[in-house]
C-alpha cells in the first residue's frame, strides 16, 4: 500500500488461546489494512498471549480512535489489554540526570543526529551542572535543587516539579538518565509504565555508592548494566535491557567505571528506543520484547 496510507504499530495482551492471530489479522484485513510486520509470544507460565503489529492504515482509519472503534468487538471478545500508536507522533521525552553525564549526552547525542526518533523538550536535574551541555543542543534546562537529607515535604515539592514538567510538556516517558535519587511511592505510581532507570550493574548485586570500587574489591570478571522501568521497589523494577561485558585482574577502578559507562549509555539507549518503538510489553514483573 502506498500513496496516503500511514503506519501504526497495534501492542495487545490477553489470556492465551486459540484464533487470536487469525482474529486480529482479520479485522485489519477488513478495514483495509496492511500488515508490515507482526510478532507474537505465548508465555506458558503467565498463560498470557502478547502481540505486536505494525501496519499501514488506508486513510478513513488512520487515526487511533477509529482503529479503537474497528478493533472494539475483538477486544472485548479476547479480554485484551490493546492500545494502537500512530507512529506519526514522535514520543516526548523527560531527562532526568544528577551528576553523571555520560547516558545524557549519550541520548542529547542520537536525539539530535536523528538515531533516536524522539523529541526532547526538557532535561530535569537537581544539581545545575549539565546546564551549558542541555542548553548546546537547544534543550531547556530545570534546575530543580534537592538539599542534602532533603525532608519530606522539600522531596514532595521537587516531585510536584517534576510532575509539572510532565503536563507542562505532554512527556510520554520520563528516562533516569544517572538521576540519583529515589522516588517516592506516588511519583513511581503516577509514572509506572512510562519511566525508565538504569542500574550500574548487570545484576543489582553491588547496591550503593562507589559500585566499581565495590566490584574491583570482589574482583568481579563481568561486569554490565541493566535498564528497568521504575517501581517503588529500588532497582528491582521490570527488565528491559541488560549488557555485560568481560574484565579482569589487570584493571582499576577507574578502568572499570569507564567500561561501565559505555555499557550504561548503550543499555539504556536500546532500552528507551524499543520504548519509543513500542516494543516493550508489561508481564507483570517482567517484560516481553519484541526486537
Amino acid at each position: 500500500m502506498t500513496g496516503n496510507c500511514r503506519e501504526f504499530v497495534l501492542t495487545l495482551s490477553c489470556p492465551d488461546t486459540r484464533g487470536i492471530v487469525y482474529a486480529v489479522s482479520g479485522v485489519l484485513y477488513q478495514g483495509g489494512c496492511n500488515i508490515l510486520d507482526s510478532q507474537q509470544f505465548g508465555d506458558r507460565a503467565s498463560g498470557l498471549f502478547f502481540m505486536r503489529v505494525h501496519f499501514e492504515a488506508p486513510e478513513h482509519l488512520a487515526a487511533v480512535d477509529r482503529l479503537q472503534l474497528l478493533f472494539e468487538s475483538t477486544r472485548a471478545k479476547f479480554g485484551m489489554q490493546a492500545q494502537f500508536h500512530d507512529l506519526a507522533r514522535r514520543p516526548r521525552l523527560l531527562l532526568l540526570v544528577s551528576r553523571h553525564g555520560h547516558c545524557l549526552n549519550d541520548l542529547l547525542f542520537r536525539w539530535k543526529s536523528g538515531q533516536l526518533r524522539v523529541d526532547i523538550p526538557a532535561v530535569a536535574s537537581n544539581h545545575p551542572d549539565f546546564r551549558t551541555l542541555v542548553e548546546s543542543y537547544g534543550v531547556p534546562f530545570y534546575h530543580l535543587p534537592l538539599s542534602p537529607g532533603a525532608s519530606g515535604p522539600q522531596r514532595a515539592a521537587q516531585e510536584a516539579q517534576i510532575l509539572a514538567l510532565v503536563q507542562q510538556h505532554g512527556i510520554d516517558l520520563v528516562v533516569l538518565a544517572r538521576y540519583m535519587q529515589i522516588l517516592s511511592p506516588s511519583l513511581c505510581e503516577r509514572l509506572r509504565g512510562r519511566a525508565i532507570n538504569i542500574h550500574h550493574s548487570f545484576l543489582p548485586s553491588f547496591k550503593g555508592a562507589q559500585p566499581y570500587r565495590q566490584a574491583f574489591e570482589r574482583g568481579v570478571k563481568l561486569i554490565g548494566a541493566t535498564a528497568h522501568y521504575v517501581d517503588e521497589h529500588l532497582d528491582e523494577g521490570p527488565i528491559i535491557e541488560q549488557e555485560v561485558q568481560r574484565v579482569d585482574h589487570s584493571m582499576d577502578p577507574e578502568e572499570l567505571a569507564a567500561v561501565g559507562r559505555d555499557l550504561e549509555c548503550i543499555t539504556l539507549a536500546r532500552a528507551v528506543r524499543w520504548h519509543c518503538e513500542h516494543r516493550v510489553l508489561l508481564n507483570g514483573s517482567r517484560t516481553v520484547v519484541f526486537r
